[in-house]
């Protein structure tokens, strides 16, 4: 089960172990926050920050913040500015792309962000082949797959190394069902398994210390994680989405990436990863707790024992899955590379 001592672990961290992390994407409503969380983290040692625009201005800000790292800002109008920074990085966070609108949901942004997804993937591939690479553009269930055609495309593919961030999942879980019990966020822990969008994002409620909820309170809870995000959109009047939330979320499944590299021990998440639980039924990726070591994945756990109502809502969560990944599949199949 995934650890719920997020803000403990985000700053902390021995100084001897300090990494090169690249966030693409930087300058955007995501990337502006994550890369801050980022240069307050003492894991990491140099932040690469790339965009189209304005990375070099936002590095330039936060080369101010007095903490032990280098922040350098690179953009597509140099040359060669891409490959700068990713050269030989050791996480890549990857929330480039744009954001959900009203009304859309995350897979209206196909179209568009499964590009972006693909042609920065290609310049990992060729950059910085052995990084961690941290999937944040939506549709995760979609772009993730992606990313792994383009680096077996290259031959670089480590599916170890490629993870679909849900913690944003996760988290909305622990705070929500804290809002309908009246307990501490932080105390609470909810496996949140499946992928990263609508029905294919699964709390399994009957795991936690309030599996005896009322039905109809239980249903209530378990859609707004599902569609939390469609919440934000609503109350950000059209004008953004999930940007604060997300990179908070971003920065905590990176800060458990590079724990993990520097030989950390316990280092449980969830992620959306290559996983053996359901891919004889055809499902290649799935989210569930992972141990992260100094390799990546080290272990997938096991989802556990889950309720009926549950085992219903997975049956139709793996429908979605399988058609969600095979359409990053054929994008990259269709493309050329």
């Amino acid at each position: 089960m995934m650890q719920n001592s997020f803000s403990k672990r985000l700053f902390s961290g021995s100084l001897k172990n300090q990494y090169k992390v690249t966030v693409l994407g930087a300058s955007g409503g995501i990337g502006q926050p994550l890369s801050l969380l980022m240069k307050l983290n003492h894991k990491v040692s140099e932040l690469r920050l790339y965009d189209l625009r304005l990375a070099k201005g936002v590095a330039t800000d936060l080369s101010h913040i007095p903490t032990d790292s280098k922040v350098l800002g690179f953009s597509n109008q140099e040359e060669d500015g891409l490959a700068k920074a990713l050269d030989n990085a050791d996480v890549v966070l990857i929330p480039a792309g744009v954001p959900r609108k009203p009304g859309m949901t995350r897979d209206d942004l196909f179209s568009i962000n499964a590009g972006i997804v693909r042609d920065l993937a290609t310049a990992v591939a060729k950059n910085c082949p052995n990084a961690s690479i941290c999937v944040i553009s939506n549709p995760v269930n979609s772009t993730v797959p992606i990313v792994a055609k383009v680096l077996q495309k290259h031959g670089v593919y480590n599916p170890k190394k490629l993870f679909g961030v849900t913690t944003l999942d996760v988290i909305r879980a622990s705070r929500f069902i804290s809002e309908v019990e009246g307990t501490n966020p932080t105390n609470e822990v909810v496996n949140v398994v499946g992928g990263h969008s609508g029905i294919t994002i699964i709390p399994l409620i009957s795991q936690t210390n309030h599996k005896m909820m009322p039905k109809d309170v239980k249903d209530k809870l378990i859609n707004r994680i599902q569609f939390g995000g469609d919440e934000v959109v609503k109350a950000k009047d059209g004008a953004g989405s999930a940007t604060l939330s997300m990179s908070y979320a971003g920065s905590v499944f990176a800060d458990h990436v590079l724990s993990g590299l520097a030989g950390e021990k316990d280092v449980v998440i969830n992620t959306f990863v290559e996983s053996p639980l359901y891919k004889d039924e055809g499902i290649d990726f799935f989210s569930s707790a992972v141990t992260l070591g100094p390799e990546g994945v080290s272990k997938i756990h096991p989802i556990g024992e889950v309720s009926a109502e549950e085992e219903a809502m997975l049956a139709e969560c793996k429908e979605t899955l399988k058609k969600n990944i095979a359409k990053g599949y054929k994008f990259v199949e269709d493309s050329k590379l």
